[in-house]
């Protein structure tokens, strides 16, 4: 389609070179002469750019630029004039014009920017063209790829409590991308514009966690050569997401209780308060119920933290969301290393919808780049999925022997052998990314190594 130009010129004799100039390219070009008439055209015509002099009768250019935000239309906006003056530039930019020029120019010159904007803007329509198409096609919401019920519910409910600041807690196995729907309530709400800071609680030490949170001063303690924000300050006017936040300590978790009701905080090593406006997203895959009856979690941080509630299904309870997933990671992968491969057999989407994922969809991810990276064929075969999965092996190795019939000898080596089992399957799923495998496990980082070590694994 070809491009739409307004020409706002008192100088008669220019507007009819531009418009001659312009539309021997190919644009439709129309011209007025007084800022009345171009302001009243945009209301009622849709243009791609507005080239605009800003001396003229009635409106100036300014006054034009100024309608033209207030009623938000969508057209870029050339300034021209032959009085320029870098306080016109400035004002001209810092008001929305997209590109400034002064008399006299070369006619290549305001051409070349004519090009350069139009082509913008084709990118741009084609791309919100893309995201239409994709978000029809494969119901992605805000990254979250799902068209099951159970996922359209969830959609509703974030669609719903995004417009308020109260905290969200996030239940959902590891694999689920509990960050992702923490993503998704952002950047629903007012707050969009503004930061989105998350930490996972169980992957920094908990010596370091006070400082991560609440920032320094200069000399607070050894090796505090300068002051440092913490992430609440980080955060401010925007979303705190606390990933697994059942792995904060008793002691952090009282300060974060006070934060929560006071809303401000202290540095370490200052002696004044500051005052944040921050909205709290906190996710878990243990049940904090249970945590607070083993005394590892502070009842009062939990009814805080737990004004919404979100429980992500796994996988495994929405498979009719795989091929759309697959489908995503089939382009995503592409993308990644430079493959073409089109889609998935039926048989190996046969063997994707009937293995149980215990990984969930991070699981699924890390089985369809594998399959993307071993695929020499124009789509995925089930020999590309891996034996594991294709002959759904998922039974683990317990020897029994003959000789011996102590019980509780025999459990004991027995959960050493799976558990050491799990966490070889588990880095093998996410290509020994321990941190993805200790959240795969549902346990700590420094829990993982511990065991990785013990069993010299």
């Amino acid at each position: 389609m070809a491009g739409r130009i307004l020409i706002i010129e008192d100088e008669l004799n220019l507007a009819d070179v531009l418009k001659l100039i312009l539309s021997q390219e190919g644009y439709i070009v129309r011209c007025v002469s007084n800022g009345n008439d171009g302001a009243e055209f945009m209301s009622k015509n849709e243009c791609d750019i507005v080239i605009c002099d800003i001396r003229l009768p009635g409106l100036n250019g300014f006054e034009i630029l100024k309608h033209k935000n207030k009623l938000k239309l969508n057209c870029s906006f050339i300034m021209i004039t032959a009085y320029g003056s870098i306080e016109d530039a400035v004002e001209a930019i810092k008001n929305g014009a997209d590109e400034y020029i002064t008399k006299p120019f070369l006619n290549e010159d305001l051409v070349l920017k004519v090009k350069k904007i139009m082509k913008y803007r084709e990118i741009e329509r084609q791309n919100r063209l893309l995201r239409t198409e994709v978000s029809n096609k494969y119901s992605d919401f805000h990254g979250i790829i799902g068209e099951s019920d159970e996922m359209k519910q969830i959609f509703n409910l974030i669609r719903r409590i995004s417009k308020y600041d109260s905290p969200v807690l996030i239940y959902g196995a590891s694999g689920t991308g509990k960050e992702l729907f923490a993503k998704a309530i952002h950047y629903n709400s007012t707050r969009c514009d503004s930061p989105f800071v998350a930490i996972n609680c169980g992957a920094v030490p908990e010596g370091l966690l006070e400082s991560e949170f609440f920032g320094y001063c200069k000399g607070a303690f050894t090796g505090a050569q300068t002051e440092k924000k913490g992430l609440f300050e980080q955060a401010e006017g925007g979303t705190l997401f606390l990933d697994e936040i059942s792995e904060m300590g008793l002691n952090l978790q009282v300060k974060l209780l006070r934060v929560l009701q006071e809303n401000e905080i202290r540095r370490l090593g200052d002696i004044k308060n500051i005052k944040i406006n921050i909205k709290f997203i906190a996710s878990t895959n243990k049940i904090l119920e249970d945590e607070i009856e083993k005394g590892t979690f502070r009842e009062d941080l939990y009814y805080r933290l737990n004004v919404f509630e979100i429980d992500i299904p796994p996988l495994s309870k929405r498979k009719e969301d795989i091929p759309l997933l697959v489908e995503h990671f089939i382009r995503d992968s592409n993308r990644k290393f430079g493959k073409s491969i089109t889609g998935i057999s039926e048989k190996a989407l046969y063997v994707l919808m009937n293995y149980n994922w215990p990984g969930n969809v991070r699981e699924l991810e890390h089985i369809i780049q594998r399959a993307i990276v071993l695929c020499e064929e124009e789509t995925i075969q089930a020999k590309h999925i891996g034996g594991k999965i294709s002959n759904n092996e998922e039974t683990l190795r317990v020897e029994v022997p003959d000789n011996n019939y102590d019980l509780k000898r025999l459990l004991n080596d027995s959960k050493e052998s799976i558990e050491k089992q799990l966490i070889e399957k588990a880095l093998e799923v996410t290509n020994n990314n321990k941190t993805e495998a200790a959240e795969l496990l549902g346990i700590s980082y420094r829990a993982l190594m511990y065991k990785i070590n013990d069993y010299e694994i």
